[in-house]
């Protein structure tokens, strides 16, 4: 459009708007909240998420715990409220019944699931902390951060060795910390026994599913301690990418009930917690929040530019005059309606970017507002800029189809008749 090129076009659009400020400046205030809020809320969304993330990075979200409980029925033979038990030798049965299985760690605690913790001593300091019997692919389920030294390997289990991973607190209450004092290769006493510490690991403070007032020992070497022969605690169970952890979890407590001769129908004789499950849950509350910003940013951004239309409405029949005299003076009708467009979208797109610019400086205040505290998942609020330049790019095309109403209008106007108006 050759009106887009003219300087007469930009003059009369800048003290069309220029005569009226107050009017404009309401009018683009509707449109670039719509946007700011469009921004601010998908940012606001997406800093959740990766706050989510964050929290559980390096932990297998598609994993099970299973522990063992007591029956709730009767079977073949055996009385209701039967104490059940896991075992090493589950280890090896399950994989092989139910080829979904990745891998299988199994656990065993002191501190966990309601139990007592265990009392760790040290250069005449004393404190209770969990201690947990561990394989070395548990890292693998739940990495951990190491800070000093490293995990139990399979030399640890093999050995039944006495090394501990202990987690930051820990070395903060028994070691200078504040001289970064190297605890590996020192002993800490568990229960009366020596353990050499081999690693130390810190723990976000976000939450998640471990915490830094934990310590690992061998599997093997836990066994021993407690005399639990073969017997676990727990297991966690990850699933292959591709399967349905639903149906993993669901096999795999047929399989133990079918092992250990208990009914079918029996559903408190093992307990679990489907990690998958919960954490498909909060992504699809956190895609919810977004397509929820989506819609209400949408929405408020069609308001304004509705009130674009309005406004323009009511600008052309103050300028029913002045259109009559352009008319007459030869003014073909698509200049006129394209003067009218062009206005819509300049002030649409003003507003747009405005409430872009805006709502990028908000998400900057509260990345730097949120950016080392440790008591919500919250981090990196950012947008997805495709998105945000296809709400523009709509918003632009609404402000087109919304302005042609007016334009309509200003066409329609015969010159004679807009001579005769007052």
């Amino acid at each position: 459009m050759n009106i887009i090129f003219k300087i007469d076009t930009w003059q009369e659009i800048y003290y069309s708007l220029k005569n009226n400020k107050l009017r404009t400046f309401l009018t683009m205030i509707g449109v670039g909240w719509g946007m700011f809020l469009f921004v601010a809320l998908l940012g606001a969304a997406k800093g959740m998420e990766n706050g989510f993330d964050r929290v559980f990075s390096g932990f297998a979200t598609n994993s099970i715990f299973l522990w063992a409980q007591n029956t709730s029925i009767p079977y073949d033979g055996f009385p209701k409220g039967r104490k059940m038990d896991l075992h090493l030798s589950d280890l090896e049965m399950l994989p092989k019944k139910i080829g979904e299985i990745d891998y299988i760690s199994p656990q065993s605690s002191r501190g966990k699931f309601g139990s007592p913790g265990e009392l760790f001593s040290n250069n005449g300091k004393n404190a209770t902390y969990t201690l947990t019997g561990d394989f070395p692919v548990g890292n693998k389920i739940s990495e951990k951060k190491l800070i000093f030294g490293r995990y139990i390997n399979d030399a640890d289990m093999s050995g039944s060795k006495n090394v501990i991973v202990i987690g930051e607190e820990i070395y903060k209450n028994f070691f200078d910390a504040k001289k970064n004092e190297d605890p590996i290769g020192k002993t800490i006493t568990v229960k009366g026994i020596f353990f050499n510490v081999i690693g130390v690991f810190r723990v976000k403070k976000t939450g998640g599913p471990e915490n830094d007032q934990s310590a690992f020992i061998p599997f093997t070497t836990f066994s021993k301690m407690y005399n639990e022969g073969d017997k676990v605690g727990f297991f966690a169970i990850v699933s292959k990418p591709e399967a349905d952890l639903n149906v993993v979890e669901n096999d795999v407590k047929d399989a133990l009930k079918t092992k250990y001769h208990v009914s079918p129908d029996d559903t408190n004789a093992f307990g679990s917690f489907n990690l998958g499950r919960e954490f498909g849950k909060l992504t699809g509350f956190l895609t919810g929040m977004q397509i929820l910003t989506i819609v209400v940013g949408s929405l408020t951004i069609l308001a304004g530019v509705i009130a674009i239309s309005n406004i323009l409405l009511i600008t052309v029949k103050e300028r029913t005059k002045e259109i009559g005299i352009r008319r007459a003076l030869g003014a073909k009708p698509a200049e006129v309606r394209n003067q009218i467009l062009l206005e819509s979208v300049v002030i649409t797109l003003v507003s747009g970017i405005l409430g872009f610019v805006l709502g990028i400086f908000l998400l900057m205040v509260i990345n730097i507002a949120t950016k080392d505290q440790d008591s919500f998942p919250f981090y990196n609020p950012t947008v997805n800029y495709g998105q945000v330049f296809g709400a523009m790019a709509i918003m632009v095309i609404l402000g087109l189809i919304i302005g042609m109403i007016p334009a309509q209008r200003a066409v329609k106007i015969r010159p004679i008749e807009a001579l005769r108006s007052e």
